[in-house]
This record gives structure tokens, C-alpha cells and sequence, in this order.
């Protein structure tokens, strides 16, 4: 099956994602296979919370757009354009996935089938129904790409490199499992704010959208805000108030009282509005409900620092104040091309 066949067969599955939004299910008749698979991924868009409690309609919604916005051909175009596939020798590659954010490891699916290698996929229990879909509706587009897709409950096996996501202590196990193979191996990360105390409201808002996006749950959430001596939090606290309502959410409003709890048996102190608790922590990694800051005082020793932590360090947010940061709002809306742990998968891909 030729690369440019499988393109085709993604170029389709993103208008078919287009048609779903939190605003409307709006069905497209020129999109193939409506008919197959338009009410179903409805229904699977709004069961998806009972598989997984932070998978809400919302939190859905928002990831299938923007896989519908990154399979377009103009960006597939682009994303393929600085790569050379004429030599690639079909192998297997088993994909781990995580399962904390809908659709997290689609990125590595994608990557591998456009490669031209073929696919062994053992899902998060924490999103299997997602990813199986999409694949169903791909083979839809084009039965041959069926042949490049597996699914299994099990160990892999019969494969020829791997491509595995989890935490820290399942990051070892997978080094030493794996130890034999071409491999990626995927640890926690944390993404990071830098605030200079000259952002307007609206920059403060969209970084609102960095932090409670899927609930905080992903390593491109801001978990970290690193702030000038003697910032004044307020601007912030009244900037992110339009997020008020995720402590109506359960799973988030538990979560919150637990970790509030902790922190003040534990007498730290908090700045705290009612949904969101900040904590002074040299650490990267907060607790849901939770981010943590720190001080600075020289912005050029906190780009050295950044650049020396860089491992544990999804994405670095800021308002040009460190270089080749994302703007605010950003951090959940990645190009193809913006890969995992700053790894080329791709590159990766064309090796093996």
C-alpha cells in the first residue's frame, strides 16, 4: 500500500472528524461512510465517560477537533515534506499507549502507517474504544490498511521495535524489556508557564486553558509557573475565574479537596481560589487542582535552568520571555511535527 494511499485514507478520516464538535454533530453528506459510522461515534463520543470518568463530551470534543484540524492534507503535506521514505523496509512496531488525555497516542499510530511500517497496538484500559474506532473507519476508507493494523489484549510479541508510553517506574520496566530492540521509551513530563508580570488578562486566560485542559491530566499541561520575585497572583487568579466550573465536575472537585487537605495538615502555605490552590515547590510535577511556583530572579539563570531540566520538560509556555516557547492557549493544540519528548518519531521510524 502506497504512502500516498494512506494519506488519502487520513486526509478522510479528519473530514470525518469535522463534522463533531461540543457545539453541533453537523453530518456532511460528502464524507464517506457517514452512513457506518456517524451515530456510532456519537454514541461513543458521550460513552466515553462511563470507560473512563475524566473523558467528558467536552474533554472529547476537543481532542477530535483538533485531529480533525492536523489531518488536513495541506498539514500532512508539510509534516511528510523533510522526510525521505523511498528506502523504508516494512517492520512491525508495537505501540504502548497511554491513557490519559483522549486519543494521546494516536501521534504514534499515525506515525507509524504513514512511515509505511505496519502497526501492533496494546491500548491504555483507560482508552481502548477511542483509537479501535478510528482505525475501523480507515480500514472503511481503504480495506488494505487493515493489513497494516493490530489490535491486542496481551504481550506483544512479533515485532520488530516499540514505541512505549507510561510513567517513570513502567519507563524502567520497558528499558529492560525492551533492551533488545529499536525503541522509544516514553517517561512523565511536565510543561512549565513563564510569567514576567506584563501579560495582558487575555494572555492569562488562554493560559487558564494550558492548565485545565483534560483536567491538568496531560504532560503538555502547565503543572509549574515561574514567576518574578514579588509577582503580584491576583491579575492571574481574576484572568482564570472564566474556569470556574471545572470544580463542578466531580472527579476534579474530589481531587481538590483531597490535595487541599493534604498541603494544609502538612502546613504549607496556599494561595487558593475556591477551584485551584497554588503552592511554592521547586518540583515540576503537581497534583491535579494543583500548580506549583517558584521565584525568579535573573531570567537568563532560569533559561539555564530550564535547559538543564530539559528532561523533565514537555513545553515551555511563555510570552517570548524564553526562547522557542509556546504561546499561551497552545500547549494542547500541537502541530505533527511537535513530537513527544522532543524525539523525531518519524526519524525514529526511517532507521529501524
Amino acid at each position: 500500500m502506497l504512502q500516498i494511499e494512506k494519506k488519502k485514507c487520513f486526509v478522510e478520516l479528519g473530514k470525518f472528524l469535522n463534522q463533531f464538535s461540543l457545539e453541533e454533530n453537523s453530518k456532511n453528506e460528502t464524507v464517506l461512510h457517514n452512513d457506518l459510522f456517524f451515530d456510532s461515534f456519537v454514541d461513543l463520543i458521550h460513552l466515553s465517560q462511563s470507560h473512563n470518568g475524566w473523558f467528558t463530551p467536552e474533554q472529547v470534543y476537543h481532542s477530535v477537533q483538533s485531529w480533525a484540524k492536523a489531518l488536513q492534507e495541506e498539514n500532512l503535506n508539510q509534516w511528510l515534506s523533510n522526510y525521505d521514505f523511498s528506502k523504508v523496509q516494512p517492520k512491525t512496531v508495537g505501540l504502548i499507549l497511554a491513557g490519559n488525555i483522549p486519543l494521546v497516542g494516536f501521534h504514534d499510530f499515525l506515525s507509524v502507517l504513514i512511515s509505511g511500517h505496519k502497526v501492533l497496538v496494546k491500548t491504555s484500559s483507560n482508552d481502548q474504544h477511542l483509537i479501535k474506532f478510528l482505525a475501523q473507519y480507515l480500514i472503511a476508507v481503504n480495506s488494505e490498511i487493515e493489513n497494516f493494523i493490530t489490535f491486542t489484549d496481551g504481550k506483544l510479541e512479533n515485532f520488530d521495535a516499540v514505541i512505549a508510553t507510561g510513567s517513570n517506574n513502567t519507563a524502567r520496566y520497558f528499558e529492560f524489556y525492551f533492551k533488545d530492540k529499536p525503541s522509544i521509551i516514553r517517561k512523565n513530563r511536565n510543561s512549565v508557564a513563564v510569567l514576567t508580570g506584563e501579560e495582558r488578562r487575555e494572555d492569562l486566560v488562554q493560559l487558564g486553558e494550558d492548565i485545565f485542559r483534560y483536567f491538568g491530566l496531560g504532560c503538555r499541561n502547565v503543572s509549574k509557573l515561574f514567576v518574578p520575585k514579588d509577582y503580584d497572583f491576583q491579575p492571574f487568579f481574576q484572568a482564570i475565574y472564566e474556569y470556574k466550573d471545572v470544580i463542578f465536575y466531580e472527579k476534579y472537585s474530589n481531587n481538590y479537596d483531597y490535595n487541599k487537605a493534604v498541603f494544609l495538615m502538612s502546613n504549607f502555605k496556599l494561595l487558593d481560589n475556591e477551584f485551584l490552590t497554588l503552592k511554592e515547590d521547586t518540583s515540576y510535577a503537581s497534583p491535579i487542582s494543583s500548580v506549583f511556583y517558584e521565584f525568579y530572579e535573573n531570567i537568563e539563570d532560569l533559561r539555564k535552568q530550564l535547559e538543564n531540566d530539559a528532561e523533565q520538560i514537555q513545553c515551555v509556555v511563555s510570552k517570548n520571555a524564553i526562547p522557542k516557547s509556546i504561546p499561551f492557549g497552545k500547549t494542547q493544540q500541537p502541530e505533527l511535527w511537535d513530537y513527544a519528548d522532543n524525539v523525531d518519531t518519524l526519524e525514529f521510524l526511517l532507521q529501524i
